[in-house]
């Protein structure tokens, strides 16, 4: 059952919405309680990153239905725990206060650089790192889909900053509470087109792939990528496209205070 795509493009979705869904009630329960709460969840989750690297290269040196699983679980512990240190405010950058009103131009764009740097280069690392274990090995399916949520959280960012239709703060975490001065609503920019663009070519050449892969191994792994890029792009759409996707988490997380504005979407 495990080596039908089909299967393999619904582990995917569920993955994406499970770990999403995971990440961010460990914060919404560490923003409702004491000031340390944020770190101790990053320090107790490093096993896990860990973990995630362990399985990455372990998994790189032999093209096995089971080995393509494991290299697509093991980059998500190791995506989510980055992410998880980014909205826990552990790892953000140097710069933690709001952006000045009158701010404009390249001093805006350096400012925001400087108050996501360091989990910028985090990302970066993860990056390298993978490459380094993945490259000239037989299961590369764990790179490609640590490009994929590299490539789409860049240009969410970047979109975030030029401007789209649609930015949704609820899920925005009390540490991170200054980037709302950087989000700018507004109409899209050639960095949404870019974006989209890039996601939506990457998607249809898995797709291509996926299609000509033979059964086992590959078709598995083209699979995931295909679901893991396609979901990606709708993620995209819905900072253009008004659908009330927070209703895929905001169930199983604690009540807030407030309420906040509900729109775009948040990849894992």
């Amino acid at each position: 059952m495990l080596t039908s795509a089909w299967i393999a493009a619904l582990i995917a979705i569920f993955s994406w919405w499970f770990f999403t869904g995971i990440i961010l009630l460990i914060v919404r329960r560490a923003d409702g309680s004491d000031a340390t709460a944020h770190g101790k969840s990053v320090v107790f989750g490093i096993p896990l990153f860990a973990l995630g690297i362990l399985g990455v290269v372990v998994t790189a040196s032999s093209l096995t239905v089971s080995n393509v699983y494991f290299a697509f679980v093991s980059v998500l512990l190791v995506w989510g725990w980055i992410e998880l240190a980014f909205l826990s405010g552990v790892i953000t950058g140097p710069e933690r206060g709001s952006c000045p009103t009158d701010l404009i131009g390249w001093a805006r764009f350096v400012r925001a650089w400087h108050t996501l740097s360091y989990h910028e280069l985090l990302l970066l690392g993860g990056l390298l790192m993978i490459t380094i274990a993945t490259t000239g090995a037989e299961n590369t399916f764990g790179f490609w889909a640590y490009l994929v949520l590299f490539a789409a959280r860049i240009s969410a960012k970047l979109n975030l900053f030029f401007g789209v239709p649609r930015i949704n703060t609820e899920f925005v975490p009390k540490p991170l509470h200054h980037l709302k001065s950087y989000f700018r609503q507004g109409n899209i920019t050639p960095a949404f087109v870019i974006g989209v663009t890039f996601l939506s070519v990457a998607t249809a050449c898995f797709a291509e792939r996926l299609i000509a892969a033979d059964a086992g191994a590959q078709s598995v792994g083209f699979a995931l990528l295909f679901a893991l890029s396609a979901l990606a792009t709708l993620e995209h759409w819905l900072m253009v496209i008004p659908l009330p996707d927070a209703k895929l988490w905001r169930w199983m997380l604690p009540a807030l205070p407030t309420t906040h504005k509900t729109g775009q979407s948040h990849e894992l």
